[in-house]
């Protein structure tokens, strides 16, 4: 790793953290947010972690009655989330963190959920066994996520394509998400069927 490719990729992100979600803006509109919606409308329970809060993209959703923490590895996208809370007065702790490495006790949170995180983790395997840690059993792991597409082509241009998309945004395209969390040892893994090729709703059960 690594502690040299989180550096790398922390510092796009904080390059990129006061235009993130202007660039996001369009596909954001047109596709993200319905996908969020949905991914946040399945969390339940006391205790939530939304690992890769970012900008604070998901606010909006999160439900009433729930204790939120929210974690991110960029100190930039942090800010820009602290100010986005203080505005619209939403209640979340939110700390610097790397879901490589968790600050939490095994078995802490009912729900955790992560969107489009997982396609710059350096380690994501290391990262959703740590996801697995810290849910309490019976609890879930929800994911929203872009992945290699199953098209032969697509799957050409998207590994052809992705160093250079990594080296500008810190994102791999290529990643196979919903393999590496079948890798781990949860009980069952579902994919929302509304989830197309290339994008992913899952949910783990631990």
């Amino acid at each position: 790793m690594a502690a040299a490719d989180s550096e790398q990729i922390r510092r796009r992100y904080d390059r990129l953290a006061p235009w993130f979600d202007s660039l996001e803006g369009i596909l954001e509109g047109l596709l993200f947010r319905r996908l969020r919606k949905k991914l946040w409308s399945q969390a339940s329970g006391g205790h939530i972690l939304e690992v890769g809060v970012g900008t604070g993209k998901n606010f909006a959703f999160y439900p009433d009655g729930a204790r939120i923490t929210g974690i991110d590895f960029s100190p930039k996208m942090l800010e820009q989330a602290q100010r986005k809370r203080q505005r619209k007065q939403i209640a979340v702790d939110l700390a610097q963190m790397d879901v490589q490495a968790l600050d939490y006790a095994d078995n802490s949170f009912d729900t955790v959920i992560a969107s489009f995180v997982f396609c710059s983790v350096p380690k994501p395997r290391r990262g959703l066994k740590e996801l697995y840690r810290v849910c309490k059993p019976g609890g879930q792991v929800l994911l929203l996520e872009h992945v290699l597409s199953s098209n032969r082509f697509m799957d050409f241009m998207m590994n052809l394509l992705n160093p250079l998309v990594v080296k500008t945004l810190g994102a791999n395209i290529n990643r196979e998400t919903l393999k590496n969390v079948q890798a781990c040892p949860f009980r069952n893994v579902y994919t929302d069927p509304a989830s197309s090729d290339m994008i992913k709703l899952i949910r783990a059960i631990k």
